[in-house]
């Protein structure tokens, strides 16, 4: 069994935002997904991403306000959401007083192959 731990993993910071990537514990190949934490600062947002991966995301503390093609979902504490591949997205931290956390596990989708 390996732990991972938030509080002491080194962070990189994207605006405000607190990333705390998990390529840093040497997984390499073994694990079929990347993955990291990151925190929103209260009254604080994400910059507005897009990437070719899937993306599941688990809401670890607080709320997160998640803006996708003009639709607001709000996603609280132990809840997920999972962003398809391409989909523009803004996480926001609504709280006026409390940090955002989410960890979220990302890959490139299996395609099938076709003869």
């Amino acid at each position: 069994m390996r732990t991972f731990d938030l509080v002491t993993g080194e962070s990189l910071f994207v605006n405000d935002l607190r990333v705390v990537r998990w390529e840093q514990y040497g997984l390499g190949s073994t694990m079929p997904f990347q993955a990291m934490w990151y925190s929103v600062p209260p009254g604080d947002e994400s910059p507005i991403d897009q990437h070719p991966e899937l993306e599941l995301s688990i809401v670890v503390a607080g709320t997160a306000h998640v803006l996708v093609g003009g639709t607001e979902t709000e996603v609280s504490h132990g809840n997920a959401f999972l962003l398809d591949t391409k989909e523009a997205h803004v996480v926001q931290n609504r709280s006026a007083d409390e940090v955002l956390t989410v960890f979220s596990a990302y890959w490139h989708p299996v395609t099938a192959d076709h003869d």
